[in-house]
């Protein structure tokens, strides 16, 4: 997946908004929390950050090509870090970027979901 395609279709979502923030990462929110961050490491290739369920958790995490997000699976929360397409590929990847939006639109208050019109 290129950086084009993450934007492309993470702007796709509904009421989904882009911030580059963190040295460069590409921050979609929605309702002013994050549900996915595509970031690089040092060979250029686009690593990909979402939040994902328990029990998708405790699947990808053994995955090849994915592990536990830095920072972020540290502190208890579900979220894993795609790296490369070993086991994961670009249309799973954008099925657990739609999760990730729902799941976070799900922990939004009640006020703000109506407000957004979700």
């Amino acid at each position: 997946m290129t950086l084009d395609d993450y934007n492309s279709f993470c702007a796709s979502l509904p009421r989904a908004t882009h911030v580059v923030q963190w040295g460069g990462a590409h921050v979609w929110k929605v309702g002013g929390k994050v549900f996915a961050i595509g970031g690089w490491n040092e060979g250029k290739q686009l690593f990909v950050t979402f939040k994902c369920s328990d029990i998708a958790y405790d699947v990808l995490k053994e995955q090849p090509g994915c592990r536990p997000a830095p920072y972020l699976a540290s502190r208890g929360m579900k979220w894993i870090q795609r790296q490369t397409s070993q086991s994961m590929d670009d249309a799973a990847l954008k099925d657990y970027l739609g999760e990730s939006h729902r799941l976070v639109v799900l922990k939004l208050t009640r006020q703000t979901r109506r407000e957004l019109g979700l």
